[in-house]
């Protein structure tokens, strides 16, 4: 018997640590112990148990507390597997319409064990690799169709081949592990619950091109990611898995990590080695690439986490296999984070093709409280809206580019129809100008004039003229922006516009927010017929906007109000409404 406890951040933000506890208290002094391991993508439900018998099956145990827990190990110690708490079909379902590949260790391997990891045929594919030769190496990754999944798509084995016939006797091998988008958390997943198998990729990726050593590039807020990696190098030294001629094999190999500071422009990849390289991450253009002159000016390969987390597989099982899956000109799977309005968020590995409709609703249950869904925003800041009547696009690289959208690395944030568009758009600007570089004119300025607008029209100060200024700006941004992260800076807005644009104008002509969400353009009214009198609402407002007399209907002053809510949350009775527009 196995007792599995989903340990990523999102498991300890969740209590995992409590239902440690609680399972310790029942299991000292048996013969089981507690395992932990990471994420195995129900964030949802977490804290999450699993409980494997000795004959391998599985059953599942989430939104656990320390008490629940106890009686879990308890019953399990008995021969009973509760139904409290255990995983319904239908949410087990997440797990069952997926297929893993890059996610199939997370919640599975211990992240903190070479042997779990070795256990289930980790470093086979690494040791085949070295009697393959780099062309083999190559030529299976280029049969298996595998693109960037950082979000370009760029072809993984174009890159190798370029790194390769670079003439050096320094490569490198570099993980991008800047995940800076609102909404994603993949990367950290998987480095926090399988960091041996991006190793593994990388080490492979290193007898392609003659690199002989590796470097993950992962941003400190990553601090359990950043744990695991350095153990996992560590084990890798003491199992003679790293250094010199590795395996009596002539093939030499290291690892090192750098932590990055939280930029967003760091996951541009010559950002990325300006940052590396101990200077301010800033973009340069192309040529020089990477694969020719990159991290001190050497031959460099760079990848990000989800790229290299393949590689192993494909090495494997070959590059057929997994060309196979997806569609003809994106093959294998993507996993995607959900979050937002979404009944089970967390990640999601789908073969390329899939419909958004699919992974949202048979996946992922719809939306909460069985809302009506708006859009999907996916490729983060520098992606775009995907409205709901297109929600049966197809994702493959090209199809989501048809939409405005990006496949990015892989955010996918569900919104219903309580999102006001505009402030959505406002929001990714917002964050795109503060995280501008400031090196190119056009992405420095341009995001913060289209931000200007942006603030204008949600504060109900806007004008039509406004969506044509906006309009200019974005296509100004995108053709003169120095990187693709300044390029894509107005797909937010582009998007909003294009598919929501009588959001925009209610919001101009009616001085309107018809979603409720933009404090400047709603009120707060006192349903007369539901109001009790019963003063709550008035003690609390603090602006002093709400009087009347006890037990008779109580009125609001608009012009006092500063629309904060907190009446709303007093109101026991549902009296207090939101309306769209203000009092002339």
């Amino acid at each position: 018997m196995r007792f599995l406890l989903g340990y990523g951040s999102c498991g300890i933000a969740s209590g995992a640590d409590f239902v440690l506890e609680g399972l310790n208290e029942v299991l000292s002094g048996t013969e089981y112990s507690v395992e932990k391991v990471g994420c195995n993508g129900l964030c949802f439900a977490e804290p999450i148990v699993e409980i494997i018998d000795d004959n391998g099956n599985s059953t599942l145990y989430g939104r656990l507390n320390k008490e629940n827990a106890k009686q879990l190990a308890e019953s399990v110690l008995n021969g009973e597997l509760p139904e409290e708490n255990k995983f319904t079909d239908e949410e087990l379902n997440f797990l069952n319409s997926q297929k893993r590949i890059v996610l199939s260790g997370c919640g599975k391997v211990n992240p903190e064990s070479i042997d779990s990891y070795i256990s289930m045929g980790g470093y086979n594919a690494f040791k085949k690799a070295l009697t393959m030769g780099s062309e083999k190496i190559i030529e299976e990754i280029k049969i298996s169709g595998l693109r960037g999944r950082g979000g370009a798509g760029f072809p993984t084995h174009f890159k190798w081949q370029s790194a390769k016939n670079s003439q050096s006797d320094e490569k490198y091998v570099v993980c991008n592990a800047d995940e800076g988008d609102p909404g994603a958390f993949m990367d950290r997943a998987v480095l926090e619950g399988d960091p041996h198998r991006v190793l593994e990729g990388m080490m492979i990726a290193g007898v392609a091109i003659g690199a002989k050593m590796g470097i993950i590039y992962v941003r400190a807020e990553y601090p359990l990611a950043v744990k695991r990696l350095e153990l996992a190098i560590n084990e890798l030294r003491e199992k003679k898995l790293l250094g010199e001629n590795i395996l009596n094999s002539g093939f030499s190999f290291d690892f090192s990590i750098m932590m990055g500071a939280g930029a967003f422009v760091c996951g541009e990849e010559t950002a990325l080695l300006a940052s590396l390289s101990g200077n301010r991450g800033m973009p340069v253009t192309k040529p020089p690439f990477p694969a020719q002159k990159g991290f001190r000016k050497q031959p460099t390969n760079i990848n990000n986490v989800e790229t290299f987390a393949n590689v192993s597989w494909i090495i494997e099982n070959g590059g057929s296999a997994f060309s196979s899956m997806g569609t003809e000109n994106s093959k294998g799977t993507k996993v995607f984070a959900l979050a937002g309005r979404v009944k089970r968020g967390g990640l999601v590995e789908v073969p390329m093709g899939i419909t958004i409709e699919k992974i949202v609703f048979d996946i992922c249950g719809g939306i909460i409280n069985d809302a009506d869904v708006k859009a999907v925003q996916m490729g983060g800041p520098s992606g775009g809206c995907i409205p709901k009547d297109m929600l049966n696009t197809p994702i493959d690289y090209e199809s989501i580019a048809k939409t405005g959208a990006i496949m990015g690395s892989g955010g996918m944030v569900v919104m219903d129809e309580n999102t006001c568009m505009v402030d959505m758009a406002k929001f990714f600007m917002d964050f795109t100008s503060k995280e501008s570089c400031g090196k190119c004119v056009p992405c420095r300025i341009g995001t913060t004039r289209m931000l200007e607008i942006l603030e204008r029209i949600v504060d109900g100060k806007g004008t039509e003229s406004d969506i044509d200024i906006l309009l200019e700006l974005a296509e100004s941004i995108k053709t003169g922006a120095l990187c693709g992260l300044g390029n894509s800076a107005p797909n937010p807005v582009l998007t909003t516009i294009k598919y929501f644009k009588d959001e925009y104008l209610a919001h101009i002509n009616e001085k309107k927010c018809p979603a409720k969400k933009c404090t400047a353009l709603i009120s707060y009214k006192i349903d007369e017929s539901l109001c009790r009198g019963c003063s709550l609402c008035s003690k609390k407002c603090p602006g002093n906007a709400i009087s009347g007399e006890v037990k008779k209907p109580f009125t609001i002053n608009s012009e006092l109000c500063i629309r904060c809510g907190q009446c709303i949350g007093t109101c026991k009775f549902g009296a207090i409404k939101i309306e769209s527009g203000v009092e002339k």
